[in-house]
């Protein structure tokens, strides 16, 4: 692993960490009271089979601390993680897990949705075969009964080895677990006889940044971290994207360009629609309405290094529409704004000009990426005014023009690109007030 570690003079001697997990690598950043970056950490995630997942990020999370400057880690305060959202472990009584983590493009048992459409009112999250409720319910068919204690989100999870306190998660990720943000609880119909024997696993859900517990004293001595330093409830990669973008209007938006495609709109109005993938969290008195699709930068990657993208990207005139019509998944299975396990890629004619080839994949990005807004305008929530970028994929000044097109509002760089700022600004209470 390399070390991305960059460095700032310090200003104050109280410090605040934010993590974020996604889908290829992990970040940590430093923040000072005034919101000022320190130091800033980035690892890779290296590719390992599912039973590898929760020690990869184990390894992960540690490294990002020894890595973090000395004269930096004696002076935590708080530390937020935020992970992929409906990526669960299930676990036993001691956090050890039971089955390889499901991960958030991943489904559970399909028939479960069918059980749950006569138990579960229309549009909520839950109904969805990639939704950590589902997800649970598949988990339960694959280990002992008997054994489960505890399901946990990766943000979770990762936190419970800096606390030690099992059990506990945030609102944004017990969403598609079933938690309700408006009644802020678990919803009723927990309470069916199909669903009574799943409430002892359902962990305790706080608000977003939450201090939870402070490090346990075996992770203070190994990385030099105050005892006083405290863990915080987490949330998803996406929001914490948001947070760090400076949106704050309703009608601004923040679409993050990673390995998948994840549309977020601050709105007046929550918009839960399973039957599109589309699902709201409560931020202060609004609501963020979305989703996100399978689609993204991990095509990209896929037939392109990062060395091609850029000459073959310059190449490309993005005021002409590429004629090429794709649905450019990995593999069958769309979340939003088609929500359909088994929806399958669409990636022919592949012309032979490399050029025209990438083209038609950003083309076809940037018409999903426009349909998934006018879908959720077209179901009720505040209309799109202006949209902010996040992720990888914000470097591509051709898919950004592309972009423009067809979104036909104005797209704006965010005042900080990397979501473990926003991560780090949910402990340190420093989140803008949405108005």
């Amino acid at each position: 692993m390399s070390d991305g570690v960059s460095r700032k003079p310090l200003t104050t001697r109280c410090f605040d960490v934010g993590i974020d997990f996604g889908t290829s690598g992990t970040r940590a950043l430093v923040i000072d009271a005034n919101g000022t970056v320190q130091a800033e950490v980035s690892l890779a995630l290296e590719p390992v089979e599912p039973g590898q997942y929760t020690q990869a990020w184990q390894n992960n999370l540690f490294e990002l601390f020894r890595q973090m400057p000395r004269s930096l880690r004696s002076h935590f305060s708080h530390i937020t993680i935020a992970g992929t959202s409906s990526t669960v472990v299930l676990c036993d009584g001691q956090g050890t897990p039971l089955h390889p983590p499901l991960m958030y493009n991943e489904i559970g048992d399909r028939t479960a949705v069918d059980t749950l459409k006569s138990i579960v009112p229309a549009g909520q999250p839950v109904l969805s075969a990639s939704s950590s409720l589902v997800k649970l319910l598949f988990l339960l068919t694959q280990v002992k009964r008997s054994q489960a204690r505890y399901l946990l989100h990766q943000a979770d999870w990762l936190a419970f080895l800096l606390h030690g306190q099992l059990g506990v998660s945030d609102s944004h990720n017990s969403l598609k677990l079933g938690y309700d943000p408006a009644l802020q609880r678990y919803p009723d119909w927990f309470n069916h006889p199909e669903l009574k024997g799943l409430v002892p696993l359902l962990p305790q859900v706080v608000p977003p940044g939450t201090a939870v517990g402070r490090v346990k004293p075996a992770i203070a001595q190994t990385f030099n971290l105050p005892s006083h330093c405290q863990v915080c409830a987490g949330t998803t990669d996406s929001i914490a994207a948001f947070l760090a973008s400076g949106a704050h209007r309703p009608g601004q938006a923040v679409t993050s360009l990673g390995s998948t495609l994840v549309l977020k709109l601050l709105s007046h109005t929550r918009v839960d629609q399973a039957e599109y993938g589309i699902y709201s969290h409560r931020l202060g008195d609004l609501w963020l309405v979305g989703g996100a699709s399978n689609c993204g930068g991990a095509i990209l990657k896929h037939f392109f290094t990062p060395e091609e993208l850029v000459p073959l990207s310059a190449q490309i005139d993005p005021s002409q529409v590429s004629p090429l019509d794709y649905y450019p998944l990995l593999a069958p299975g769309e979340r939003f704004p088609i929500n359909d396990p088994n929806y399958p890629p669409r990636l022919e004619p592949r012309p032979q000009n490399a050029v025209a080839f990438l083209h038609g994949l950003l083309e076809s990005l940037a018409r999903i990426e426009a349909q998934g807004y006018r879908l959720l305008q077209d179901l009720g929530a505040t209309p799109l005014t202006q949209v902010f970028t996040a992720g990888g994929g914000a470097q591509n000044a051709t898919w950004q023009a592309i972009r423009q097109r067809h979104l036909q509002v104005p797209i704006l760089g965010p005042q900080h690109r990397q979501a473990a700022y926003g991560t780090a600004l949910l402990g340190k209470g420093l989140i803008p007030s949405p108005r």
